[in-house]
């Protein structure tokens, strides 16, 4: 009966040894993202190792005073992650414009106004980004970081 009971409890401490070894990995490349980010602060997409797994990850930082809820930001956040990896994993059309206006005063000097327009059109869809963690800047700037593995 003693040897039932030891074996049962050491079934439990594996299985719970095991379940929290997800977690602490988890929590480790968080970290090790947050102090990369930290040195070297950068937003985009970039594709990451850690020891078995190759990810995928859109940083980005937005202004809270921008937005009126907490919901609203997160949001916001979502989708311009989605469309930096869609941008990344599909490409993007971009044309520019420009228009250059000269009109001469009165006194003989002459204005110059210049309008330049960039429109950006990417197509496709990416989904499965999770939310890894975000965290405030110095600046105050939140920064988002999300994830998705690569197959």
């Amino acid at each position: 009966m003693i040897k039932l009971i030891f074996n049962i409890a050491f079934l439990f401490i594996a299985l719970g040894a095991q379940a929290q070894s997800y977690n602490s990995d988890r929590v480790s490349f968080t970290n090790f993202l947050i102090r990369m980010y930290n040195n070297a602060p950068f937003e985009g997409v970039r594709a990451v190792d850690d020891y078995d797994n190759a990810y995928l990850i859109s940083v980005l930082a937005l202004d809270k005073e921008k937005y009126k809820t907490e919901s609203a930001l997160n949001r916001v956040a979502a989708v311009k992650a989605m469309a930096q990896a869609s941008r990344f994993f599909n490409g993007s059309n971009i044309t520019q414009e420009m228009i250059i206006r000269t009109s001469e005063k009165s006194d003989g000097t002459s204005d110059t106004e210049i309008i330049e327009n960039i429109r950006e059109n990417s197509v496709g869809y990416v989904k499965a980004l999770e939310q890894l963690t975000n965290f405030t800047r110095k600046d105050g700037l939140q920064v988002f970081i999300f994830i998705a593995p690569i197959n």
